[in-house]
């Protein structure tokens, strides 16, 4: 089977209730392309019927198929998904399409040329936020000030969860992968600056999620934590150097 140009990995965490809405919206998406395309659901340790949904969609539509794991973690379902996929250019997408799809083609040659990583940015110069609560702002500008300081200054938003990587590089980067949770993002970004990949930050517009699973004060917590094992990780040498 020939190369499929773009994987679209999706990680699906109790995602019932607004997946059968996301997977039409990408499916209506990826046959609108003149490229070959792939669509890769990740579901980890769900408690509803998100498995059941992804698996009856991807019956009748040959682009999808569906991957299980019991254990959860956001990073591990996008790990299992970048890995598994077979595109020159390999995009994780948030079940709930907070960025619409129409987008995605931004990520992309032609439009972009010779990037390593392009990241969907809520706070890039041009982004737009849509009914986001002030208090849900400020709590990401908190946790996306401790990242910058301690991990990735100069990026002004790691946590949106749309980006999109040359296959080389999410096979080289997410091998090296350590962090399963939240801050996983953060720890790919670190790698892929110590190995001198180019990243992209796109600004999008973006829609708030009433049913968003990031709790704040919870998250910035963990974020923390893993941060330190970031730092800790590269000090001992155990990112190595590029493959």
């Amino acid at each position: 089977m020939a190369t499929p140009f773009l994987s679209l990995i999706v990680p699906a965490y109790n995602e019932g209730s607004r997946l059968p809405t996301a997977l039409q919206q990408i499916d209506d998406y990826v046959k609108s392309q003149t490229f070959s395309s792939e669509v890769l659901v990740i579901e980890n340790g769900s408690l509803d019927n998100t498995f059941s949904i992804a698996a009856d969609f991807a019956k009748t539509h040959k682009r999808f198929s569906v991957r299980r794991t019991s254990e959860r973690g956001k990073g591990l379902a996008v790990r299992q998904g970048m890995l598994a996929a077979a595109g020159e250019f390999r995009m994780m997408l948030d079940a709930d399409l907070s960025m619409p799809v129409d987008q995605i083609n931004r990520f992309l040659p032609p439009v972009q040329k010779d990037k390593d990583i392009v990241i969907a940015s809520r706070e890039a110069p041009g982004a737009v936020r849509y009914n986001e609560p002030g208090y849900r702002h400020m709590g990401g500008r908190v946790i996306n000030t401790m990242i910058r300081v301690m991990a990735l200054p100069g990026l002004q938003d790691t946590q949106c969860g749309f980006k999109c990587f040359r296959a080389e590089v999410a096979e080289d980067l997410f091998s090296q992968q350590t962090i399963m949770g939240w801050a996983f993002d953060v720890e790919i970004l670190y790698i892929a600056r110590l190995r001198g990949y180019s990243i992209e930050e796109l600004p999008i517009p973006w829609y708030f999620s009433e049913q968003s699973h990031l709790r704040p004060v919870y998250d910035a917590f963990h974020i923390f934590f893993d941060l330190l094992r970031i730092r800790a990780n590269a000090a001992r040498g155990l990112y190595g150097h590029k493959a």
